[in-house]
């Protein structure tokens, strides 16, 4: 296989013999080879050490999109660099019915922070590692350092183009808009966003989950969050807002500045928007529509920031959903009457044991681990 791999790489592989490497490929195993021996190659062959993988990416992609003809593609010129894209993306795609399928369809594991392009390409982010955002043009939009992700506002793009950011359960992650906006997003959490801003149009992005905004100023374009089945509009301020699918309410708590709140089908009126003021939570009740305000305590909204949960008379229901959030796990509740239960309790470093530790000893239940799953008894 080594000889077929050689060949893949030179170019010179017969139709035959690729179509028993890419039979060879399919087993896990023999990807983890196949990785490999490409990484030894990278070592002491030259033309790898510089092909930039992110580039090479762009180019096959570009490539893919616009041949019929897929044996053909990797004919003209793009061998070696689909060989390439084996090696940057880990090996994580696979053909539906062979390798050679026009569709592609990526097979991610869902512990994984991804980041899916404009094109709907897939990309897993190491939050250890550092990458580069290319877009389909092959232009360099922005980069990754270790946990945060970040955008340039360099780019000749006039079209709206977005790029959608996914973080897991149990990780964190941050980014950095093209205009300067620091979002924070919290485990479970999915943001939508342009890849730049275009002037003279509002700066308009989509939560899914928990996020914390830090918006740069800028009064001719006001930055909308749109959540559910509410819109947030700022010009320039910190907010936290939550916005699970599994909760029954919609979330706003200001930290600094105000910040406007209007139904989602609704047009922004400044004469009859909600305007929350510094220290409060709005919160838009799922069931009957309606928004209710309230004094909030932004330690304990903000906390999941820093790792930490602080709980003030939380619903022991309510608490499992955040839990298994922040520590990637399962509850199976077999003790019913806990569910509305309520909790005070703060937790910094403590692990997922030394919570349910804590938890059992004042509630009295007992309670069990299989893997990430955590089953609950009287």
């Amino acid at each position: 296989m080594k000889s077929l791999i050689d060949k893949f790489l030179n170019n010179t592989i017969t139709v035959s013999e690729l179509d028993e490497l890419q039979k060879w490929l399919q087993k896990p195993k023999h990807q983890v080879e196949f990785e490999t021996y490409l990484r030894d190659l990278s070592d002491t062959n030259t033309a790898l050490q510089d092909i930039d993988f992110e580039l090479a990416y762009a180019a096959v992609w570009k490539s893919i999109q616009k041949t019929q003809n897929p044996v053909k593609r990797l004919y003209n010129g793009w061998i070696k660099y689909a060989a390439i894209v084996f090696l940057f993306l880990g090996l994580g795609y696979f053909y539906q019915q062979g390798f050679f399928n026009e569709k592609l369809e990526p097979i991610i594991d869902e512990t994984h922070i991804t980041l899916q392009l404009d094109n709907g390409t897939i990309k897993v982010i190491n939050e250890d590692g550092s990458t580069k955002v290319i877009d389909a043009r092959g232009e360099v939009i922005g980069k990754q350092e270790g946990s945060q992700l970040s955008y340039d506002d360099n780019s000749n793009t006039e079209t709206l183009a977005y790029n959608t950011l996914t973080v897991p359960y149990g990780k964190r992650f941050d980014v950095k808009l093209s205009d300067g906006t620091l979002v924070h997003l919290n485990a479970g959490t999915s943001l939508k966003y342009p890849v730049k801003f275009i002037k003279g149009l509002d700066r308009q992005v989509f939560l899914n989950g928990e996020a914390y905004f830090d918006v740069v100023k800028d009064t001719n374009h006001p930055f909308i969050v749109n959540a559910d089945e509410i819109n947030v509009r700022v010009l320039g301020t910190q907010f936290n807002m939550t916005s699970y699918p599994e909760d029954a309410h919609t979330n706003t708590v200001l930290v600094e500045g105000s910040v406007s709140i209007y139904k989602k089908d609704e047009t922004y009126n400044k004469e009859t928007t909600t305007v929350l003021q510094p220290g409060y939570i709005a919160s838009l009740n799922k069931d009957n529509d309606l928004i209710s305000i309230n004094p909030a305590d932004i330690a304990m909204h903000t906390a999941w920031m820093k790792g930490r949960l602080i709980l003030n008379e939380v619903a022991f229901k309510n608490i499992l959903k955040k839990l298994e959030r922040q520590y990637n796990v399962t509850f199976i509740n077999n003790y019913k009457a806990l569910e509305n239960r309520y909790f005070t309790a703060k937790f910094d470093i403590e692990d997922i044991h030394q919570v349910m530790t804590s938890f059992s000893n004042s509630a009295s239940f007992s309670f069990t681990f299989n893997n990430n799953e955590i089953i609950i008894n009287p």
